[in-house]
């Protein structure tokens, strides 16, 4: 397998992780449940697969978050971690000249820019969780503590 920026930057940081790949159906769309399917494809359990969604605040902040597939995201809990009135999500058209990464391929590690990036707190709860490798297809399994440092993330509740 071809090592993706993500990895060369944990590989930078001297971060352990594993990689696991999967077969890429194209069917990306967080309301059709893509990333509840991943975790059945990994074989692991659903909480453990942490999706990355990024948005933007009334102000045109982009903010990254990272929520367990089998939770949804709680918009008041997001708008309060990342101190604004107004958050949705950016178009998927968007993401790539924004993030560098496409839908279903887009992870937290790695952004074209340094966004801030908030990790639900469920996270610690796991030895290892799985996020996106940065391309699709190619998952990255790493302890919380070392995408929370990968990152420079602020833990915070964000479940629904």
């Amino acid at each position: 397998m071809k090592k993706t920026n993500a990895m060369r930057i944990l590989d930078g940081l001297g971060i352990p992780y594993e990689t696991a790949e999967y077969e890429d159906d194209g069917e990306h769309e967080l309301a059709k449940g893509a990333a509840l399917r991943l975790s059945e494809k990994l074989g692991v359990a659903p909480e453990t697969v942490f999706k990355t969604i990024v948005m933007r605040t009334e102000s045109k902040e982009i903010c990254v978050f990272c929520q367990s597939a089998e939770s949804e995201i709680n918009l008041k809990k997001a708008r309060q971690a990342a101190g604004c009135k107004e958050i949705g999500p950016v178009r998927p058209e968007e993401l790539l000249a924004l993030t560098g990464y496409i839908r279903g391929g887009c992870t937290p590690i790695g952004m074209k820019k340094k966004f801030r990036t908030f990790i639900d707190e469920t996270v610690i709860l796991h030895d290892q969780v799985c996020i996106s490798g940065g391309q699709r297809g190619v998952q990255i399994k790493i302890a919380p503590n070392d995408l929370i440092k990968a990152t420079d993330a602020t833990v915070v509740d964000l479940e629904l």
